[in-house]
């Protein structure tokens, strides 16, 4: 089936404005990117995505509501972009409420889009890889500064305004990649961490991923609890006050809760925590793969709790929050989580 133009898929969304985008897009078999890039004119504008030029202007903008997701996680943050750092491979945004890791080879097209709301017009910057699906985006609020909103399109805006994208095909997610003969090197290094920043490399010097290693690594390193044992960690923070760090992220961007959590809210498949300036939206039905990891630092032992979908994807991962806070209840809370089998060392 072909995919439709523009013009077509500004019809279907008139028939349709309230399905999500993200399910309109799938309905229709387009991305979230076509689905913006059909209403450039039309309340869309396309804007430069280079985070190094269009977060300092995020920034100027005040108060507003940070998203990020995955296939199975939104999250969503209120607070204002401070403290941007640019990076050779990642840059930050190091605000106490908006935190971020930007990998900014993955922000390939943006968008500046008003919609007609109950309220007003609705004011978001959307930002897509190279295949078409969302990276980041920013939702203004009544409170940010919207007579900035004209200056910044004025500024980013592109020359070249296309209603119509040359996108690349959907990379997978990475499934496992272990090697069980090099677990015992693994845990060797493993032993040797000094900051949970060195992980990443300690596996790919191992020729290994981070769910293959954590299948192999085996006690005291990981034990692999069973997948409820996620919602049982956001529960149990918020009865026991526990704050926590909740990363969840994408190839582009990586957004990261620190402090307490209050309301969690099942709704069918959905755990959500429903706070004033912090939601989640998880879709419990797919993990299919939960671990608590240890790792050694030169401040102390680091615990966390990290779910995996069963093509491999990283869907979430859940660390005490350590900034002024004791960490002895986040790793009994840890501890007390249900096992689903001791991997062997």
């Amino acid at each position: 089936m072909a995919k439709p133009g523009p013009d077509q898929i500004r019809a279907l969304r008139a028939e349709n404005p309230k399905l999500r985008a993200r399910d309109f897009a799938a309905q229709h078999a387009i991305t979230e990117a076509d689905l913006v890039a059909a209403h450039v004119g039309h309340g869309a504008t396309a804007i430069v995505a280079d985070p190094d030029r269009l977060l300092p202007w995020v920034g100027r903008l005040g108060e507003v509501m940070a998203l990020t997701r995955n296939d199975h996680c939104v999250h969503e943050r209120i607070g204002s972009y401070l403290d941007y750092r640019t990076g050779a491979f990642a840059a930050m945004v190091l605000g106490p409420e908006i935190d971020l890791r930007v990998f900014g080879k993955h922000w390939v097209h943006a968008f500046a889009v008003e919609e007609l709301g109950e309220d007003g017009p609705k004011r978001s910057l959307q930002v897509f890889d190279a295949a078409g699906d969302a990276v980041h985006k920013v939702h203004l609020k009544p409170q940010s500064n919207h007579a900035l909103w004209g200056d910044l399109i004025g500024n980013m805006r592109l020359a070249d305004q296309a209603r119509t994208l040359t996108l690349s095909l959907r990379r997978p997610a990475e499934a496992a990649r272990a090697d069980s003969l090099g677990a015992p090197a693994l845990r060797s290094a493993w032993d040797r961490m000094t900051d949970t920043h060195q992980f990443f490399g300690m596996v790919k010097d191992h020729g290994m991923n981070r769910l293959g290693a954590y299948r192999i690594a085996g006690a005291p390193y990981v034990d692999r609890l069973e997948p409820e044992a996620v919602t049982q960690t956001l529960t149990r923070a918020a009865e026991g006050r526990v704050p926590v760090m909740i990363f969840v992220g994408n190839a582009g961007c990586i957004q990261i809760h620190g402090g307490p959590i209050e309301r969690i809210t099942p709704m069918g498949p959905w755990i959500n925590v429903m706070d004033p300036r912090f939601n989640l939206h998880l879709r419990a039905d797919r993990i299919a793969e939960v671990y608590r990891v240890w790792k050694p630092t030169r401040t102390g032992d680091v615990f966390s709790v990290e779910a995996f979908a069963a093509d491999g994807e990283l869907i979430l991962q859940i660390f005490g929050y350590r900034k002024n806070t004791l960490a002895q209840p986040w790793i009994d809370l840890t501890r007390a989580l249900p096992l689903l089998e001791r991997v062997p060392a």
